[in-house]
């Protein structure tokens, strides 16, 4: 959200169209940042056809410029799929190259800055969720809560606590007064049950919630504690006191979310107690 603000404070009067993929597509639109957005649908290679659409519609809007913030080699083979457009990014011979060797050793924060500060956009301030708004009345939050996100994704089970020290963790935030409130998606209903069977001052939101919600529930969160994934990445930006936990699946150094965050970081997270998190939560 930092580098799409810089873009549209340097560009205040253009025509700037987004592409993403389908489930960033409801929080890109609520943005101020854009005026079109498009789903780029990731065909595969041997799917010719999808490939041949993905062409035509990246070349019907002529683009002026286009800022790369995905760096990945598929995002970069857009390059040539559009025509050689000026581009900002690290697609060979593109016209704003993000020229540093060591960029892929940098946060992934720090990295966009840089990459925009080349193609002549500076600042680029941190992420400002602020203009997400919400009734959350349907949840039935209450008064005093400690967001939970015990999932993430299903292909990368090592970057995940156990649920059975999420349950302890949540027992303990019961004991104190304080309800446990858990989000996920389908993948994540294991640990969650686990927490709900044996914790009757937990509650799940699962499955109800969107990413707006998840912004908007973690501005009235005491704290949050969750692996490290997506959600947490938006529940620190938004302020709340955050805990998120690390294995040696991914580096904290390179993607921590930023802010009022706190990183555990171990190479196996069984091996990370529940009194540990709780420590670094500091309920009162």
């Amino acid at each position: 959200m930092g580098p799409f603000a810089a873009i549209r404070s340097h560009h205040p009067d253009a025509r700037i169209t987004l592409l993403t993929t389908r489930p960033l597509v409801e929080l890109a639109r609520a943005s101020p940042y854009f005026d079109e957005i498009w789903v780029d649908r990731r065909p595969k290679p041997w799917d010719v056809p999808g490939l041949l659409r993905l062409r035509k519609m990246l070349r019907s809007a002529r683009f002026q410029m286009v800022y790369d913030l995905q760096t990945s080699e598929r995002s970069s083979g857009y390059f040539h799929m559009m025509g050689d457009p000026p581009w900002s990014g690290i697609a060979p011979h593109c016209s704003h190259p993000h020229a540093n060797p060591d960029r892929d050793r940098m946060h992934t924060l720090d990295r966009q800055a840089e990459q925009l500060r080349m193609a002549g956009i500076t600042p680029t301030p941190p992420p400002d969720l602020s203009w997400i708004e919400r009734d959350l009345r349907r949840h039935g939050l209450p008064a005093r809560f400690v967001l939970l996100v015990p999932g993430g994704a299903p292909h990368r089970p090592g970057k995940r606590w156990p649920a059975s020290q999420f349950l302890a963790l949540a027992q303990e935030i019961g004991r104190r007064g304080l309800v446990s409130v858990l989000i996920g998606g389908a993948g994540d209903q294991e640990p969650i049950d686990v927490i709900l069977a044996s914790c009757p001052s937990a509650m799940s939101l699962a499955g109800h919630t969107d990413l707006l919600d998840i912004a908007a529930i973690a501005r009235r969160a005491v704290a949050a504690v969750g692996n490290d994934t997506g959600p947490m990445h938006l529940i620190a930006a938004t302020g709340c006191r955050s805990v998120v936990l690390f294995s040696a699946e991914s580096d904290p150094a390179l993607c921590a979310p930023r802010g009022l965050v706190t990183v555990l970081a171990r190479d196996d997270l069984a091996h990370l107690s529940a009194a540990e998190v709780l420590a670094a939560l500091a309920l009162p």
